[in-house]
């Protein structure tokens, strides 16, 4: 298969190409720098110009906290952008994986949250990425949307690499206790889209590797595995300010990957162990 791969140069969108790669598809990877996915001609001439079986939607606005004051540009690239690559992607009859996330929940629940759970966006970001999922669904009819959280992998910024940054620089740190989720290595979600690609199976996914812990969780458990000697001191998301609100309920069911016969990610602690040892 001949796959686009939109966000090629970011964390899960890098994976995504070598997964693609070594399973012997052509990958189109194509970043800012090739394709501003927010110009719907530009879009469109790309993909005439390249024909594609199926595009894999990884390019985003993620700046979580910016986006509160830069709504027009988180807008632009997650609702436009989006919006212009399933119409595209329509077009040439191309299948479409869309990244969602966690984020359009917003539950306060304990309960590992279903795909039917209704969209509660607590923050900017999430809401314009309710709104990439739904604009990607009014145009493509060959469509996956996957949410997935806390997404961390080689290329690029994430909690794991500040973590171990700040590990070496200082002795203590508070670390937000009552937000629990799953940490997602993008190796493995990038191996997950690939099975997917291939397959006729659309629909909604929540894709994340499995077992839950919070950030606190997340913290101390980074820093055993780098024997790194830090005093990590748990505090809730009310002590510890931002500009963004995040929900206290990422957990996410994956009973719509089992439905479908996808293989479930592997626990979050396996996933960081490999991810140390690659670093």
């Amino acid at each position: 298969m001949k796959i686009i791969v939109t966000g090629a140069k970011g964390q899960l969108g890098s994976d995504v190409c070598d997964a693609l790669t070594s399973r012997g598809h052509i990958a189109v990877p194509t970043d800012i720098d090739k394709l501003d996915i927010t110009n719907g001609s530009s879009v469109m001439s790309f993909f005439e110009s390249h024909i594609p079986d199926a595009v894999i939607h990884c390019a985003a606005y993620t700046a979580v906290d910016k986006a509160e004051t830069e709504k027009d540009i988180c807008t632009l690239v997650n609702e436009k952008g989006t919006e212009n690559v399933a119409i595209a992607a329509s077009r040439y009859n191309a299948k479409m994986i869309c990244i969602s996330t966690d984020y359009i929940y917003g539950s306060d629940s304990s309960s590992p949250l279903e795909i039917t759970q209704n969209a509660n966006p607590l923050n900017h970001y999430g809401l314009t990425k309710y709104n990439a999922e739904k604009l990607a669904a009014k145009h493509c009819d060959k469509l996956f949307i996957v949410r997935t959280s806390w997404v961390f992998g080689n290329n690029g910024a994430n909690f794991v690499k500040t973590m171990l940054r700040l590990g070496k620089e200082k002795n203590e740190l508070h670390v937000v206790c009552d937000q629990v989720g799953s940490p997602t290595y993008s190796y493995d979600l990038a191996e997950l889209l690939c099975d997917m690609i291939v397959t006729d199976r659309y629909g909604t996914y929540n894709a994340t590797n499995e077992g839950f812990c919070s950030w606190y969780d997340f913290a101390v458990r980074i820093f055993e595995l780098s024997d790194l000697t830090v005093n990590v001191t748990p505090v809730t998301s009310d002590e510890y300010a931002s500009i963004a609100v995040r929900p206290k309920n990422s957990r996410l069911s994956k009973a719509s990957l089992d439905a479908s016969g996808f293989c479930r990610l592997p626990s979050w602690e396996d996933a960081l162990s490999r991810f140390l040892s690659a670093l």
